[in-house]
């Protein structure tokens, strides 16, 4: 059985990876970073454009991209559109998303329901308008259209026709910011899907997250292994130590691990395989764990360097961070993991 990805599939990794080393060099994407929040409507047609927004596109292309888009901190919200919304949207919206004119994002947690897992929704619906708070919105300033888990229903919110619902937060990781929407008889309208459509929504996103963060420790791998070969101490190339090498070497063995386990959760995923939660369990505490592990260890290897805030090292670590805390950390799942070992 073959278990590698079709010749498609990576021609799609290639195309995605020179796309973003062209159009999104690290340069770029610190300026992004640092700028005021905002729905950027050029690169965004850009990544319709490369087709990326395409909603026939499977779960494993998706996981393609999510790898690179990890590798390359890609500062947009095709994370929050395609991971969390494009099962949700009605055809209009869908339409808008591929065409490259709307993005959007998922609004579910509250203060006292953070994780889409048994969701309990405290904002009201009442005909067509909404009253609540969601915190920690993920993009939420940098797209058109939210999608809000309330009542017994989702619906979708216009924020370019309502900015004033959306409070930009002061976020760790400024290339996936977070906000918080406040409504208040804010206009929405109901979408088709319901609360049932968040449980593949949950699973799909864990095993993009997951793929994105083995894009990340990627990254943090190359960015130390190209500095032991480069940064000499007492007359040697540091990768010469072994304390220095040793930690190379660990982060390689983590991202191997880490690796496997997202390709099969994005597998199990897209074959709607009976395992499917378990997958995405382990690879989503694996995967975000270990690109934690990469940044942290490729900044010890930089030294006093990788501690700078002029380093790029430190915008891969908290996005990292952020996949780390994304659903719930490595002990939730190790636990969902565990439940299914010893029901089985």
């Amino acid at each position: 059985m073959d278990f590698a990805f079709s010749e498609e599939q990576e021609l799609l990794r290639a195309s995605a990876r020179d796309y973003l080393a062209d159009r999104w060099p690290l340069e770029r994407v610190v300026r992004a970073a640092d700028a005021d929040p905002a729905f950027d409507a050029d690169p965004w047609k850009e990544l319709a454009g490369l087709g990326w927004l395409d909603s026939s596109l499977g779960v494993l292309e998706h996981a393609v991209i999510a790898e690179e888009t990890g590798y390359g901190l890609l500062p947009h919200p095709w994370f929050s559109t395609v991971a969390l919304t494009e099962g949700l949207l009605d055809d209009e919206l869908r339409e808008a998303v591929e065409n490259g004119h709307r993005a959007t994002t998922l609004a579910w947690a509250e203060e006292t329901s953070w994780t889409l897992h048994g969701l309990k929704p405290s904002v009201r619906a009442e005909g067509d308008r909404l009253t609540g708070t969601k915190v920690t919105v993920p993009d939420l300033a940098s797209v058109t259209d939210v999608v809000v888990v309330a009542g017994d229903g989702l619906y979708v919110v216009d924020l370019v026709e309502h900015p004033e619902v959306v409070i930009p937060l002061s976020t760790m990781d400024r290339t996936r910011r977070l906000g918080e929407l406040r409504l208040d008889g804010t206009p929405a309208r109901r979408l088709a899907a319901d609360h049932g459509a968040l449980v593949q929504v949950r699973r799909t996103a864990l095993a993009l997250a997951a793929c994105e963060a083995v894009g990340v420790a990627q990254r943090a791998l190359d960015l130390a292994a190209e500095h032991t070969k480069t940064r000499q101490q007492f007359g040697r190339v540091i990768g010469t130590y072994q304390g220095v090498s040793h930690r190379v070497a660990n982060i390689y063995v983590a991202l191997q691990l880490s690796r496997s386990l997202a390709y099969w959760a994005a597998w199990a995923v897209s074959e709607g395989d009976p395992q499917q939660d378990t997958a995405v369990a382990a690879a989503k505490s694996a995967a975000s764990e270990a690109a934690v592990f990469a940044c942290e260890n490729a900044i010890q290897v930089h030294g006093g360097i990788g501690f700078t805030w002029e380093h790029v090292l430190q915008r891969f670590y908290k996005r990292a961070q952020w996949l780390e805390a994304f659903e719930g950390y490595g002990r939730d799942h190790r636990a969902a993991v565990a439940d299914a070992v010893l029901a089985s």
